[in-house]
This record gives structure tokens, C-alpha cells and sequence, in this order.
């Protein structure tokens, strides 16, 4: 791809997204439809999916930023779901999808019909947990959905290679098969755990956070080339090893955190605006291998696959919630009775994205004899109307079905006391800490000086008490959101005198940079507190 078609890419879809934020339509979703809708203007460039870039460019990056942002504990409570999803659902979807494709397609071999199947077994978490911060749900049903999306591109992966063999001839058998997916699960754990340690070494020790956030934009990137290398899976070397720093990323210095934490939000929001509007500009490339299956006929196939992808997910997700308590009794004594209605929306945002795209643009155009790769046209545009229909169908009635069924979200008033009762236990420990310090001759402070360290104790462990506290009649704001609003017009005061001693010569530029970084951090822990 050219530059200016890259270009025009990442600035509209940038654009797009933050365009989405003041709507009510998840960005995804108005991403891919600003992608159709444009696919056809005339002079815009053709944007074909690449899987040689998605794969190994793209796709990493997007597995790092969600793993380090997921908590390993509670993947690890929701492990047996997770797993059922990421692993078991996967695969049974393949089957029921390459089934009835293969029952439907006239000339479509059983072989590429589980290609099909493979490719779109797996959901992509990203729209669905972008809806899921809108409308809030509980804090479980977001857990598995993300730590399904973490896992079950490698499963995808694995199952669409072992059935592309038998597709083009290689041969393939069940054992075989078998084989090759515990070999490459097995693998990408290794080399996930074998990189892991030396790679939070390498952070801890270096001092430098420029250095910092450079090998943390290589991280995802080492993980996944390493294992591709030796044939594992690449997807859970990159999800085990981002697990275990995110883990562990309160031993890294505060000044890489600060860096570190705006660089891959910018990073996402890039990558992810760009690949969804890439699902929409993909319109016109498959459209224009279906050949005879233009029409009707076509669009039948389309929605009859489509109505199988989603009515497989409630035929798996039902069982796979409610049998383990059935025949387990540890587990109906450690979790609570689950109702119909968290199942329910764990089934409905089943929504397919650009990996299921990217594995489809990934088939060899011709089988092993040279004759061409039977149905290649229609698994491309089965898959695009796949991932096009969940995306829309879905992710648009997925607020209102969240809002009907009246899940309990988040609850803003416990979460508050939690925070403040850990933040109070904090300043506890840090009072005697410094108690323990200044009685030490050798930090001898002036008392001016040591009551302000104090009162900064004073001033974050009550911070989170007044959030819980009465609003003031008049402007409706808490004690905290007040102070709060002061200090950053006090800040802002500041700032502009700084500048204005600039222009006039009185400092210059480096010291200008150097006060305004310290009301930066300033204003950042004021903001950050509430």
C-alpha cells in the first residue's frame, strides 16, 4: 500500500472514531458502516486485506494492549468459561458451521466448508467490550468476553490450518490434527512463559523510559515472531507474556507507567479504528470474485450462515453455564446460581471482526494438483457478510438488549468505599513509614516540610471519603469535585504567568517546559484521585 492511501486511512478512521464518541453508535460499528458506504466513491483507493500484515503487524499489538489491560486474577476465577468459550466453542463451531455449509453450497467440498468454518468460528471481543464499558456490565460477563477474545483467535488459527491441509491436499488426519493444535497451544504457552521473566527483568532495569516504552512496543511483536518461529501459537505467546507483565507493571518506575499508559492507548485507538474501517472498504474485493453467485442465491447462502453462527453460540453457551453446576458439586458451592440473562448476553455479543477477514484473505488461490481452491470466492464472501451482519445486527440491539434484561453493572457506590478503605489502609502504613523516617537523624526535614508530607497523606486518604459524602446544593458538585475544579483553575493560573514570563524573556524555554511537566503531574494526580 502506497503512503497517502495509508495515510487517508488512519486520518479518516481516527476521525470516524472520535467523530463516534459524541453518538450513541459504538465506534466500531459506524467505522465499518462509513467503510461501506465509501467503498464505492469514486477515486477512493482500493484497500485489500493483507494477512501478511494483520497477522503478525496488526493483530499482536491489539492481543498486548488487551491482555495488559485484563486482570490476570479474575481470568484466572473465570478460567473453566473462558476456556469453554475460547477453546471448546471454537471448535464447535467449525464443525456446525462447515457442516451446514457444505450442506447448502452446492460444490463446496466438506474440506473447505470446515475452512469456512474455521474462519468464522472466533468472536472479536473488541465491539462487544466497547459496548459493554458504554452500558456497563457486570464486571464477570466483561471478563469472559475479553478473556474469550484473548485466546480463541489461536484456537481459530490452529483448527483453520489443520483443516486447509486436508483442503489442499496435504492430508490431515484426526490424530494429526489433535497433534498440531496441542503442539501449538502447548508451544505458544512455552515460549509465552520462557520470555515472560526475562523480558520484566529487562524493564526493571532499564532506567531510561524512552528506552521503556521502545522495548514495550516490541514486546507483542518478539512474542509473536518467536513462536510462529519454532510452528507454536503466536496469539498465546503474546496474550501469556502481556498477562504476566500487566501483572507486574507496579515494579516498573512511575515516569514509564505515565508514558507507557498514553502510548498504547493511542496505539489501540489507531489500530482499532483502522482495521474496523478496513471490514467496510472490503466490500468491493469481494463482491467482485463471486461470479456466478451474484444475487439471490448468494445473499440466501449469506443469511442462512449468518443465522447458523448465531444460534450455534446459544446452543453451546446455555450448556456450557449450566451443566459444569449440574455435575459438579464444588462448583455449585463456590459460585452463586447464575440466572438466564448473563448467558444470554454472552451468547448475543458473539460478534465477528478482521481476524475472521484476515484467515479468509490468507486461503492460496489454488490447492496442491494447481486446480483452484474449490468455493475460495464464496468463503470470502460468506465470511465478509458474516463478520458485516454480527457486527451490525448485533452490536446494534446489544445496548438495548443489556438495558432490557436490567443486568446489575458496576456499583459506583461500593467500589467508591472499597477505594477508600484501601486507600486509607495505604496512607496508615505510609504515616508510619515516615514516623519511622524522621526519626531518623540523617532526614532531619524543616517542619514546614514535613507537615506537608503529611498533609498530602491527609489529602489522598480523604479524597475518596468525600466522593461519598453530600453534594453542595447549589452547584451539585461533592467537597472532592470541588476541590478539584479549584485546583485546576489555580493551575491553570499558574501556567499562564509561566508563559507569560516566557515571552517576556524573564525564563526561557527549557525552564518553561520543566514548570509546566510539574503542574501536568500535578493537575494528573488532582484528576486521577476522583
Amino acid at each position: 500500500m502506497d503512503a497517502l492511501p495509508l495515510l487517508l486511512l488512519v486520518a479518516g478512521s481516527a476521525a470516524v472514531a472520535g467523530a463516534a464518541r459524541r453518538t450513541p453508535v459504538p465506534a466500531p460499528l459506524l467505522l465499518v458502516a462509513v467503510g461501506l458506504a465509501i467503498s464505492y466513491l469514486p477515486g477512493v483507493p482500493e484497500y485489500t486485506l493483507d494477512p501478511d500484515v494483520i497477522l503478525p503487524l496488526l493483530l499482536p499489538p491489539l492481543l498486548y494492549t488487551a491482555a495488559t489491560d485484563s486482570s490476570y486474577l479474575d481470568l484466572r476465577a473465570q478460567m473453566r468459561p473462558v476456556a469453554l468459550l475460547s477453546v471448546g466453542y471454537v471448535l464447535f463451531a467449525t464443525l456446525v458451521v462447515g457442516w451446514a455449509a457444505y450442506l447448502i453450497v452446492p460444490d463446496m467440498p466438506l474440506t473447505a466448508a470446515l475452512v469456512l468454518g474455521a474462519v468464522v468460528a472466533p468472536p472479536d471481543a473488541v465491539a462487544a467490550t466497547a459496548v459493554a464499558r458504554r452500558v456497563g456490565l457486570p464486571s464477570k460477563v466483561t471478563t469472559i468476553l475479553q478473556g474469550e477474545s484473548l485466546v480463541n483467535d489461536a484456537t481459530a488459527i490452529t483448527a483453520y490450518k489443520v483443516a486447509l491441509a486436508a483442503a489442499v491436499g496435504e492430508g490431515a488426519s484426526w490424530a494429526g490434527g489433535i497433534g498440531e493444535f496441542l503442539l501449538a497451544a502447548v508451544g505458544g504457552i512455552v515460549v509465552g512463559l520462557l520470555l515472560m521473566m526475562p523480558i520484566h527483568w529487562l524493564r526493571t532495569h532499564l532506567k531510561e523510559p524512552l528506552l521503556q516504552n521502545t522495548l514495550s512496543l516490541l514486546i507483542p511483536f518478539v512474542a509473536y515472531g518467536v513462536a510462529e518461529q519454532v510452528h507454536a501459537s503466536g496469539v498465546l505467546a503474546v496474550v501469556v507474556v502481556a498477562l504476566y507483565l500487566g501483572h507486574r507493571n507496579w515494579q516498573v518506575d512511575f515516569a514509564t507507567r505515565l508514558q507507557e499508559e498514553a502510548v498504547w492507548r493511542m496505539v489501540a485507538f489507531v489500530l482499532e479504528s483502522a482495521v474496523f474501517a478496513l471490514i467496510g472498504l472490503q466490500l468491493p474485493v469481494v463482491l467482485r470474485g463471486l461470479g456466478a453467485y451474484e444475487g439471490a442465491r448468494a445473499a440466501w447462502y449469506a443469511v442462512v450462515i449468518f443465522l447458523v453462527v448465531v444460534v450455534t453460540r446459544f446452543v453451546w453457551v446455555y450448556p456450557a453455564t449450566f451443566l459444569p453446576r449440574l455435575f459438579s458439586p464444588r462448583i455449585r458451592e463456590r459460585e452463586p446460581n447464575p440466572t438466564w440473562k448473563a448467558p444470554a448476553i454472552i451468547a448475543w455479543a458473539g460478534m465477528r471482526g478482521v481476524v475472521s477477514l484476515a484467515i479468509a484473505f490468507s486461503i492460496p488461490l489454488t490447492v496442491h494438483g494447481g486446480e483452484p481452491f474449490p468455493q475460495r470466492n464464496m468463503i470470502l464472501f460468506l465470511t465478509f457478510t458474516t463478520v458485516i451482519g454480527t457486527l451490525v445486527v448485533q452490536g446494534l440491539s446489544l445496548p438495548p438488549l443489556i438495558r432490557l434484561l436490567k443486568l446489575p453493572g458496576p456499583d459506583a457506590q461500593a467500589e467508591t468505599l472499597a477505594e477508600a478503605q484501601a486507600q486509607a489502609q495505604a496512607s496508615r502504613a505510609a504515616e508510619l513509614r515516615l514516623d519511622q523516617l524522621l526519626a531518623d537523624d540523617r532526614n532531619t526535614l524543616p517542619q514546614p516540610l514535613a507537615d506537608r508530607l503529611r498533609s498530602v497523606l491527609e489529602r489522598r486518604r480523604n479524597a475518596v471519603w468525600e466522593r461519598l459524602g453530600a453534594v453542595n446544593p447549589v452547584t451539585g458538585e461533592t467537597v472532592d469535585d470541588t476541590y478539584r475544579r479549584l485546583s485546576r483553575d489555580m493551575i491553570g493560573t499558574e501556567r499562564a504567568v509561566f508563559v507569560k514570563l516566557r515571552d517576556g524573556r524573564y525564563i526561557d524555554d527549557e525552564m518553561l517546559r520543566t514548570l509546566l511537566r510539574r503542574l501536568d503531574l500535578e493537575e494528573a494526580a488532582a484528576f486521577r484521585e476522583g
